[in-house]
């Protein structure tokens, strides 16, 4: 299925509520008692006719598919319940590749969100917001380039490297530890929410 149609059969899916598309897919919420932290994505793959792919990034070829949770604070102003994973880091790769040749942006340029907005529990409604691409020009483009810029200066500064690498860094996208616990040794790049709010407007 090529991405063109892709967003928009899931665009007829904004306002659904989740659970009911779960349940008419056949997509388990639980698993062994724990909760199936792919299930949203799985519903939107079972939706679109394509097979459930085992991979955390189901990767389509022309693009890739990514669900994204929002939540209402206190005040009832709706945000972003947490960051964005976009792709690992490759520190070899990095060094070696500028921006408009690097992974990143090859990422960015396939990647279809599906927001959606969650309950304080997997168990609540959980309603679909919008369906976004991303369009990287101009001053964004400028922007992650640079962010992009100092984790790869980072990388190949021999006093510092790639475990030198921090959440901190970064406006629009930035380099953290992904796995458990703090001695984890692998990093990704996440989109910041202040990038995600420039496409998915809440």
């Amino acid at each position: 299925m090529e991405r063109e149609e892709a967003v928009r059969k899931l665009n007829k899916l904004v306002n659904r509520e989740l659970h009911e598309l779960a349940e008419k897919y056949n997509v388990t919420i639980y698993r062994d008692d724990k909760v199936n932290k792919g299930w949203a994505g799985h519903v939107f793959e079972r939706y679109l006719g394509l097979p459930i792919n085992s991979a955390q990034s189901p990767n389509f070829g022309s693009w890739e598919l990514k669900s994204i949770p929002l939540r209402y604070k206190k005040n009832r102003e709706l945000t972003f319940k947490e960051t964005m994973a976009i792709t690992m880091i490759d520190p070899v790769n990095v060094a070696q590749k500028e921006f408009k040749d690097s992974h990143l942006l090859s990422k960015l340029k396939k990647i279809v969100v599906v927001a959606r907005i969650v309950g304080n529990s997997v168990d609540d409604p959980s309603f679909i917001h919008s369906v976004v691409e991303f369009n990287l020009e101009g001053d964004i483009y400028n922007a992650v380039k640079r962010d992009y810029n100092l984790v790869r200066s980072t990388i190949c500064d021999y006093s510092k490297g790639f475990d030198a690498l921090t959440g901190r860094m970064g406006y629009y996208v930035q380099p953290r530890t992904k796995g458990q616990g703090h001695g984890s040794k692998t990093r990704a790049f996440y989109a910041r929410p202040r990038f995600l709010k420039l496409f998915i407007n809440i």
